[in-house]
């Protein structure tokens, strides 16, 4: 737990080492298009504030709300446990609202300075401007993350009493999900009903480039980047790379084993000194390929991470090996997910081509050729996962003796901790996405030259693919921690009802019990189609907020006919007003669903006077809402990106290029994907794990009593 810490304060320390050196770089003005471009970077940096400044506050209200009715029942009862698991989830909340906020305003601020890097000093210098920017986010989750989890445990003398530490490390849990669920969901509305919106009168209906000033909604497009592939991004994470490590501890604190408790702790604190190690071959990768750097740098993460943990697992604690290679298999699940995604969305790769050949006979085949390739996406990695917690549970049991199955989910559970334990990395490489984006769009807006222009759309290219590697990496782990949660809801189901876990799990999975049948089928009836509720009301969102800034952009044009003959200033501000009014009303019914549904669920407990009936309908919801999240949201990730890079394929020159009826029809496709692929894709893995972590952590109390 100790190297947690300084492994921890190692990362913040790394982090605030690189914001300092961002900020020295100075911003160039000494031209007319750097002053052009300085200028929309403002706008850009203020309205991204206005944004996050105004969701947070939703967000934090609502945590502090929560957070303090456990504070004052713990109080009014006496129980201390409920009174710290209420200031460790305002902790969690707080922490991941941190990650958010810095590493997305840091992302804001090297935009600009890495145009302008690139102007002067050429596309090396400026890729590794720009990983180092979205470095800030990655090593944020690693480095806060290890802090909360490590302090908290040591904090609350976890060796001593381990199910009660574990139990208020669930909470901690739980706040940076509330926090990560709103803030996935609010973002992904903004940053896609802009984009939509932008590119539906832009590029299709008056014909001009994307990122041309003209457009009333490019402003608020370039802000989307940021809050919803950054900020957003980040908080996803988070919370994913936490729940990572907490969900084994709470299992093995059933076990009361203090070398399995801390392994999670132990084999993540490795992974991110030597993520933080290898993020530097950014700067001294031989290729000179945006892409094949950042794919490389991941690449040497993942097999430094394995190797320098095998090393220390197998000369310090060699009876927890079992322990590593469960944890190696997380790692080479999560490879195969990121892999799978890098060769359905690369438009090197031949399923990005068949989509832009499709789009040749109009966008109805664009859609359909998309769609099959989408679904084929989600094979390689759902087969990947399922063998891996296969695998982790027939390795991991041996790990004790007398307690086999405990050991067994325990090591399941302990495969997403070794998945996540490279996320500084890949968020690093994910939050890079954004800030390249913001490059291409200040290029295209200033006036720079085709050089630049061209320069800049290469590593805006790398950056897309490095964004859906992102997507399927968090999808991917998210399937692998909410069922790490979903053996941590059983664990704590066991504690609290004085039964043993082989008990618990036959009554909530309906195990020899044919009287609860009933209520685990129709549980995996509702998880299943509360995944698709949820997706529907996010579509929804974006459709309606992306048509009202469709009204306003066209109103423009009308009335303000000089804009697009550059005589006229088109107002930035309405439309940034109009798509931020949308996004903060329309987050928080679908985080309410999620949040709420395992609790009026579990009032069937109290009801019936029994709470196994709970327990089986609740074990069915967690399951359905697993199955059929990674579906959907591999899928629609994938999907969404596919259909991205066919028409960057097409703009780039190949099927007749820019302006043709097939680019037209991939154009179409890339407005339906948008929302798929960064709204309602990357909201799903937050709500599956909340469902699974309030779960955890909220329905015992109600099933058992405070």
């Amino acid at each position: 737990m100790v190297l947690g810490v300084v492994s921890g304060v190692l990362g913040v320390i790394y982090v605030i080492t690189v914001i300092l050196s961002i900020l020295r770089t100075k911003i160039d003005t000494s031209t007319d298009e750097a002053k052009r471009a300085y200028q929309i970077h403002e706008y850009i940096r203020s309205a991204a504030l206005a944004y996050i400044r105004a969701q947070y506050t939703i967000i934090l209200s609502i945590i502090s709300i929560i957070a303090a009715i456990l504070m004052i029942l713990g109080a009014v009862l006496g129980n201390s446990t409920v009174l710290y698991m209420g200031l460790a989830y305002l902790l969690g909340g707080l922490s991941s609202a941190t990650v958010s906020i810095v590493g997305m305003y840091t992302a804001v601020l090297t935009n600009i300075r890495v145009l302008n890097a690139l102007n002067k000093k050429g596309l090396r210098s400026a890729l590794t401007l720009a990983f180092r920017g979205g470095s800030v986010t990655g090593f944020l989750v690693g480095g806060i993350g290890l802090l909360g989890t490590a302090g908290l445990f040591i904090a609350f003398n976890g060796f001593s009493d381990p199910a009660r530490a574990t139990t208020i490390l669930l909470s901690y849990a739980f706040g940076a999900s509330t926090a990560a669920l709103f803030a996935r969901v609010g973002g992904g509305i903004y940053t896609k009903a802009a984009d939509i919106g932008a590119d539906l009168v832009g590029k299709v209906e008056v014909g001009i480039p994307e990122d041309d000033p003209r457009n009333p909604g490019v402003i608020a497009d370039n802000v989307g980047d940021n809050v919803g592939d950054c900020a957003g991004m980040g908080a996803d994470l988070f919370e994913s790379y936490v729940e990572g490590m907490i969900a084994p501890m709470v299992i093995a604190a059933m076990i009361n084993n203090a070398t399995l408790i801390a392994y999670p702790v132990l084999f993540s604190a490795v992974a991110l000194l030597t993520t933080l190690i290898t993020s530097q071959f950014v700067a001294v990768s031989p290729s000179e390929h945006p892409g094949r750097t950042l794919t490389l740098t991941s690449t040497l993460a993942i097999l430094l991470t394995a190797a320098v943990n095998a090393g220390i697992t197998a000369l310090s604690i060699p009876t927890a090996m079992p322990a590593l290679i469960v944890s190696i298999l997380g790692l080479v699940a999560g490879a195969v997910v990121g892999f799978t995604s890098d060769y359905f969305t690369s438009p090197q790769y031949t399923p990005v081509k068949i989509v832009a050949r499709s789009s040749q006979f109009g966008p109805a085949l664009t859609i359909l050729s998309g769609l099959s390739m989408g679904f084929y996406s989600t094979f390689a990695p759902s087969i990947a996962i399922a063998l891996a917690t296969i695998g982790a549970y027939i390795v991991g049991s041996s790990l004790s003796a007398s307690e086999p199955l405990l050991a067994g989910i325990y090591s399941a559970a302990l495969a997403g901790t070794g998945m996540l334990s490279v996320s500084p990395v890949i968020v690093s490489a994910d939050a890079y996405g954004p800030i390249v984006d913001n490059v291409a769009g200040l290029a295209e807006q200033a006036g720079y030259g085709e050089e630049i222009r061209s320069k800049a759309d290469l590593l805006d290219s790398a950056g897309n693919t490095m964004k859906s590697i992102s997507k399927g990496y968090a999808i991917g782990s998210a399937a692998l921690t909410a069922l790490a949660l979903l053996f941590s809801f059983a664990s704590v189901l066991a504690m609290r009802s004085g039964m043993k876990v082989e008990e618990v799990m036959q009554t909530i999975f309906n195990a020899g019990n044919p009287n609860l049948a009933p209520y685990f089928i129709g549980g995996i009836i509702i998880g299943v189609v509360m995944v698709a509720l949820f997706v529907a009301m996010i579509i929804q969102a974006v459709t309606a907020a992306a048509g009202r800034l469709v009204d306003e952009i066209r109103r423009q044009f009308k009335e303000k006919p000089g804009i697009l003959e550059w005589k006229e200033r088109p107002d930035y501000e309405r439309a940034v007003q109009i798509v931020t009014y949308y996004a903060l009303r329309r987050l928080i019914a679908p985080g309410l669903l999620a949040l709420l549904t395992p609790i009026v669920l579990a009032l069937i407990g109290p009801l019936s006077g029994d709470w196994r009936p709970a327990g089986a309908l609740l074990g069915g919801v967690l399951l359905g809402s697993i199955a059929s999240g990674l579906l959907l949201g591999l899928f629609q990730g994938n999907v969404g990106n596919t259909w991205d890079n066919a028409k960057k394929y097409v703009e780039a020159g190949n099927l007749g290029g820019k302006g043709t009826e097939t680019h037209k029809a991939t154009v179409v496709g890339d407005t339906v994907g948008d929302p798929l692929k960064d709204a309602a894709g990357p909201a799903i893995n937050i709500m599956i794990k909340v469902m699974a972590v309030s779960s955890s952590v909220i329905v015992p109390l109600i099933l058992f009593g405070v």
